[in-house]
């Protein structure tokens, strides 16, 4: 494929970035990306590989722009600037790692998500991807002040296996991460995913705390380093801040104070099987199941 040729049909701007074996990481924003978690770890990625962007996917079939409108920037004091829902590609060269990485950053489409999901894995195998994980983050009964849980699960038992990871047993509702697992494994792909647990009770609050882990979690995962300094810090100043909050509502604070008992008296925040169940009834309670 040359650098001027499309890899699907509503793939954009597509310049072949010609990548070593690349993994593609999926993440997108909306309801399965609590706390902006994955969102967040995604964007750090982007910015410490210094990924440059090579594709982006045409929104207008996937958007019902009366729902998700489009926003207005003003540039220069003069111009105005529009912008649409994103989902962008970007190339990371990893360096002495035996493999590259295609960081996808984007939202849940509100269409035809069989056809939205083609031009992912399309796009993926244009530049040679054999592999697709995917970062989410769901709301759970877990205290700020512990460390974030994230749990691994993969499609197949084999995959499963083969990176010490949970089996998916899911059944129910499920959003576009699941739909592109399922077609992802159809076409020949290894595919696997990484949610992270963010407290129920600031369901606003962008938690660093949370990307800190998904980034630790998925760099052990490849095996793979990244700068995480920033995270770090802003993770202090979040639990900080969200402590700050919680000390101003008596009962938030016992209810914060039971999630740290329960915690404590446990070998470990939630263990494999608690959390893979906690993001299935997430992924029911989403679609009213």
């Amino acid at each position: 494929m040359t650098s001027s040729e499309q890899p699907a049909a509503f793939v954009r701007g597509f310049s072949d970035p010609e990548l070593r074996s690349p993994v593609l990481i999926c993440a997108f924003e909306g309801w399965n990306d609590a706390g902006d978690a994955s969102s967040t770890t995604l964007g750090h990625l982007i910015d410490r590989w210094s990924a440059e962007r090579f594709a982006d996917i045409d929104p207008e079939e996937f958007f019902d722009f009366t729902a998700m409108r489009p926003t207005v920037e003003i540039v220069d004091g003069f111009d105005r600037a529009l912008h649409w829902p994103d989902n962008t590609f970007y190339a990371a060269r990893l360096g002495d790692a035996p493999f590259d990485a295609i960081l996808m950053l984007g939202t849940e489409p509100q269409m035809k998500w069989r056809t939205f999901c083609e031009q992912i894995l399309e796009t993926a195998r244009a530049v040679g991807a054999e592999m697709v994980i995917t970062l989410g983050a769901l709301l759970a009964d877990v205290p700020h002040t512990r460390p974030v849980q994230v749990v691994g699960t993969a499609y197949d038992e084999s995959t499963a296996a083969k990176l010490g990871l949970e089996p998916s047993n899911y059944e129910g509702p499920t959003g576009v991460v699941g739909v592109l697992h399922a077609a992802a494994r159809d076409e020949g792909f290894t595919a696997a995913s990484l949610w992270a647990a963010v407290p129920a009770y600031i369901p606003g609050a962008t938690s660093p705390k949370a990307a800190l882990a998904l980034v630790e979690r998925l760099t052990r995962l490849l095996d793979v380093s990244v700068y995480t300094t920033d995270l770090e810090i802003a993770s202090v100043a979040y639990e900080r801040q969200v402590s700050e909050l919680v000390a101003e509502d008596e009962e938030t604070v016992e209810f914060v104070a039971e999630l740290e008992e329960r915690h404590d008296e446990e070998a470990e925040l939630l263990d494999s099987d608690d959390l893979v169940e906690e993001v299935e009834q997430f992924l029911r309670d989403q679609r009213g199941d």
